[in-house]
């Protein structure tokens, strides 16, 4: 560096620059001194490292056991829909005779031994009495049936409807006063699928298919002249019986009839019916027990017909 010669001819000037220029110049490092001497000291044992277990053999590994099978599963089995309930029917009877036990338990309840009805008691025992119409209408006779089963049905049919028609229209003081004094005719009583009037079973069943005239003496038609109601039912072990019965005791009964030798007044059905007893004078010959001559006069005698109660 030049310095001016100013400043040399300076002695307090000099030192000061060159002080200045001392402290303005870069300092090189000072080599460390070494440390003091120490007495040896033995060495620090080193941290203990947790001694780790030797590792224990390896169990060698158990066969695996084979699967179990598995169980076939079980089929599910369907669930069956529920069925529904049907309508209880009446049972099938093993013959024709046994489908009117209930009708006979009626009839010895509410008729009594003279043929009188007490309808207030078989409107009592409605649900019976639909029990059994209900019966005869799912068992109409069967082509296997007997003849006297066959008869035997037609005639208890005949007798429950008109019970029973009284019954729906009871208070009533004559069956004239019904359906305009026609129901007879009728078309109601419903049997084997098919339906019929009174008159149809009399008329197109009873007297053209069994020709016996003796039917007469078992159908009622709720009327106080009309032959009385047995107060059983009929069936084909006492049909014959019966019928023969009956009509033995209305041709004798003289709140229906009076015969003498010479004379006889007798029920209108035997008018009606002319066809069906052919020679009345010798029918009625067969049951009185007075019997009639040969010239006797024979006459039909009013018709009541009030309510046979």
């Amino acid at each position: 560096m030049l310095l001016h010669l100013r400043f040399l001819h300076q002695p307090v000037l000099l030192i000061a620059f060159l002080l200045l220029a001392c402290s303005n110049s870069p300092k090189t490092p000072q080599a460390a001194a070494p440390p003091p001497s120490t007495p040896d000291t033995p060495a620090q044992p080193a941290a203990r490292v947790p001694e780790v277990p030797a590792a224990q053999p390896v169990q060698p590994a158990q066969p695996a056991q084979p699967a179990q099978p598995a169980q076939p599963a079980q089929p599910v089995q369907p669930v069956q829909p529920a069925q529904p309930a049907q309508p209880a029917q009446p049972a099938q009877p093993e013959t024709g005779s046994s489908l009117h036990d209930s009708w006979d338990k009626l009839l010895r309840k509410h008729v009594d031994a003279s043929g009188k009805v007490h309808y207030k008691g078989f409107k009592a025992d409605k649900a019976e009495l639909d029990a059994y119409l209900q019966t005869l209408a799912a068992n109409p006779p069967a082509d296997s049936w007997s003849r006297a089963e066959k008869m035997a049905y037609w005639i208890n049919a005949y007798n429950a409807f008109t019970i029973d028609l009284i019954v729906k229209n009871y208070p009533v003081t004559s069956i004239t006063n019904l359906d305009g004094g026609k129901t007879w005719d009728m078309k109601r009583i419903e049997l084997g699928g098919k339906t019929y009037s009174l008159n149809q079973i009399e008329n197109e069943i009873l007297r053209p298919r069994f020709k016996d005239a003796r039917i007469h003496f078992a159908l009622n038609c709720a009327a106080r002249s009309c032959p009385p109601l047995l107060n059983r039912a009929y069936t084909a072990d006492n049909l014959e019986s019966t019928l023969e019965k009956r009509t033995r005791q209305f041709i004798n009964d003289p709140a229906y009839n009076t015969v003498a030798a010479d004379k006889a007044s007798v029920n209108k059905i035997f008018e009606w019916y002319a066809a069906d007893f052919g020679d009345l004078l010798a029918f009625l010959n067969r049951y009185a027990g007075t019997p009639l001559n040969a010239d006797a006069v024979i006459r039909f005698a009013e018709y009541d017909w009030s309510l046979n109660e």
